[in-house]
């Protein structure tokens, strides 16, 4: 049963749908008067698709934009007084493992890892929130709030859709137009480049209903040119009866490089089933080869000349000519690369097994070695006692396909080191693929995963299970896979030890929170002589919290090796060696720092002596310590 609309016809609808059913390309989007996003006419391409000759309107250049793209870009750039709070207790070998879980929003999340991370990124994998009508739980700045956009648009159709006009509606292709998606991804697509090594590559599973303006903001942050492909990811190998026209069988992986003219060449490691057509029948010193082709792939001219065979055969050039010039021929003739059939009719190319460096990637994946939605959701319940605590993963042999592309050819140099991060992490597909993968071929890739905790729905089975959110649900996973691949790997005999290093399946847990820093460290122009001595720190925060903001603050990476001693009574965090050495304690006394200078670190930190009545001396005292006995280290108060 529908309700009556109880109000008028809006006839600026109804005309604005019968344009846009005419010249659908006159329609596009703009802000109204209160700030909503709305389709509008594009007067001046009506113009011209009524006139016969050509009107002069607007001057007319290249580009793609939206409403409040400027903003979205602003707040790309725009500081945040936040911090990242460690989490022990939900932790797995805090104290060892080089692995990160941040729960956040990705947003503030990217920001904060600008200065440590900037350039260390070797592989990012994100699965966004596809634009399926649904509102989007990353709350920007420039976004409507989904409640006001609702009361302010009007009405909706008997399914529930929000009719714009009697044309465009809110449907899952739509999904409230593209601008809040493009708003919600644009200032995240940004960060994330400026992590990415040079070397690095940024991979983006999408569907057919933003794969086109993914792509158009892509080639604006990564920069045309270095676009490496569209995989094509075959998702599924049952028909959708539910499906009106097409059962849609595939998504999209848009992947694009920081410096695509510096990426080494892509390829997987060859099976025998790459090599099944490779045979030496003529017992060639070189090793097993196959035919190739030798015609040009398209028709020139100065190709298309004869061969002459040693018994005198003129063989003709194939329609299109050859593959090469004359001159070439004869080269790979005498090195044996090209030889006469045996009756002299024609010439066979050997393409040799030994000149094959892995098996270039083809840009549709399929089948078992890629995964499906099934195996993933199937893999995903029986982790969890056959509970379906997660609808839509991806399968790990699609991310572990991916960090095989990027992978060193050599892994007696630097078994693979890499920092593969995951800004959209949902149910941790990406960090248990990084663990399986290291695993099997002795790597020590670290995973950076970040989540929105988003709370579960009540009936969800999730939610029923005990999980209230989904960094719930993608902890609880990697615990699991963890175990479970370190189970299997010392049952197996390999894997486990690595240079001495085993493998590491823990991850420190992170919380992105506000500064542990009082509001008047960032304002000190509201300082009140009432706040003389009263700490610049928050009440609630501990020693830990104040190093993890320190660490950020230097830019030094948040899975550094981490130990606590005492010196005179009081806690000095010790990150990696001597490297950074800070102590947070109040009333820190001159013995203790002269201890501590004489550790001789890179970096020392502790708390603002200012707040304490002998603080004018101490930081006299401080300086004259350290210029003593470690004039090299650089010293920094909070």
């Amino acid at each position: 049963m529908t309700h009556l609309k109880m109000h008028s016809l809006n006839k600026i609808d109804e005309n604005i749908s019968k344009i846009a059913a005419l010249f659908p390309n006159c329609v596009t989007e703009a802000k109204d008067d209160n700030g909503e996003i709305v389709h509008k006419i594009d007067f001046d391409m009506l113009k011209q698709e009524l006139s016969s000759t050509l009107v002069e309107g607007r001057e007319e250049r290249y580009q793609f934009t939206w409403p409040d793209k400027k903003q979205a870009i602003l707040t790309a750039n725009a500081p945040i007084n936040k911090t990242l709070r460690p989490c022990r207790e939900e932790s797995v070998d805090f104290d060892s493992t080089e692995n990160l879980y941040i729960e956040g929003d990705n947003l503030e999340v990217l920001k904060l890892l600008q200065e440590t991370y900037l350039g260390k990124i070797k592989m990012i994998y994100i699965d966004p929130p596809y634009n399926t009508g649904n509102d989007f739980v990353y709350e920007d700045d420039f976004r409507a709030e989904s409640l006001e956009f609702r009361k302010k648009s009007g009405d909706f159709d008997e399914s529930g859709n929000q009719i714009v006009d009697n044309y465009t509606r809110n449907t899952e292709s739509n999904g409230r137009f593209h601008t809040d998606w493009l708003n919600m991804m644009y200032p995240r697509l940004k960060l994330a480049r400026d992590l990415l090594s040079d070397d690095g590559v940024i991979f983006i599973s999408i569907d057919d209903n933003e794969v086109e303006n993914l792509k158009k903001i892509c080639g604006e942050i990564f920069g045309e040119s270095n676009f490496i492909a569209d995989i094509i990811w075959k998702h599924t190998q049952q028909s959708k009866n539910d499906e009106r026209f097409f059962s849609r069988h595939y998504n999209h992986t848009l992947s694009y490089a920081k410096n695509k003219s510096g990426l080494s060449k892509f390829s997987f490691k060859r099976t025998e089933e790459d090599n099944k057509n490779y045979s030496n029948p003529d017992n060639d010193s070189r090793g097993d080869w196959r035919s190739g082709d030798v015609r040009s792939p398209n028709y020139r001219k100065t190709l298309c000349f004869d061969i002459i065979a040693p018994n005198g055969n003129h063989i003709h050039a194939p329609e299109n000519g050859w593959r090469w010039s004359e001159e070439s021929i004869k080269e790979k003739i005498i090195t044996g690369e090209i030889k006469f059939k045996d009756d002299y009719s024609g010439i066979i190319r050997k393409i040799y097994l030994c000149d094959q460096d892995g098996r270039t990637p083809e840009n549709l994946w399929e089948g078992e070695n890629f995964g499906t939605t099934r195996s993933a959701a199937a893999m995903i319940k029986s982790m969890f006692e056959g509970i379906q605590v997660f609808d839509t993963p991806k399968p790990i042999e699609l991310v572990r396909k991916m960090m095989e592309l990027l992978s060193s050819k050599d892994l007696g140099t630097n078994n693979n080191t890499d920092i593969v991060l995951d800004f959209f992490s949902g149910s941790a597909t990406t960090a248990h693929a990084v663990m399986q993968l290291n695993a099997e071929d002795g790597g020590k890739r670290k995973f950076i995963m970040v989540q929105l905790p988003e709370p579960c729905d009540e009936k969800s089975e999730a939610y029923k299970a005990g999980y209230k959110n989904i960094c719930e649900i993608g902890k609880e996973r990697i615990r699991r896979a963890g175990r479970k691949i370190a189970e299997t790997t010392i049952q197996t005999g390999g894997g486990m030890e690595n240079s001495g290093h085993s493998l590491d399946t823990g991850f420190r847990v992170l919380k992105c929170d506000t500064s542990n820093m009082e509001d008047v460290y960032y304002t000190p122009d509201h300082f009140d002589k009432n706040d003389l001595f009263k700490s610049n720190i928050k009440a609630d925060r501990t020693g830990e919290d104040l190093l993890f903001q320190t660490m950020l603050d230097l830019g030094i990476m948040l899975s550094s090796r981490i130990e606590t001693k005492k010196i005179n009574g009081k806690e000095v965090f010790c990150v990696e060696g001597n490297y950074l050495m800070a102590c947070f304690d109040d009333s820190v006394d001159e013995s203790t720092i002269t201890e501590i200078a004489k550790e001789k670190p890179y970096y020392f930190v502790m708390r603002d002596p200012a707040n304490s009545k002998d603080g004018d001396s101490l930081i006299t005292n401080f300086e004259q310590i350290f210029t003593t006995y470690s004039p090299d280290t650089v010293r920094k108060i909070l």
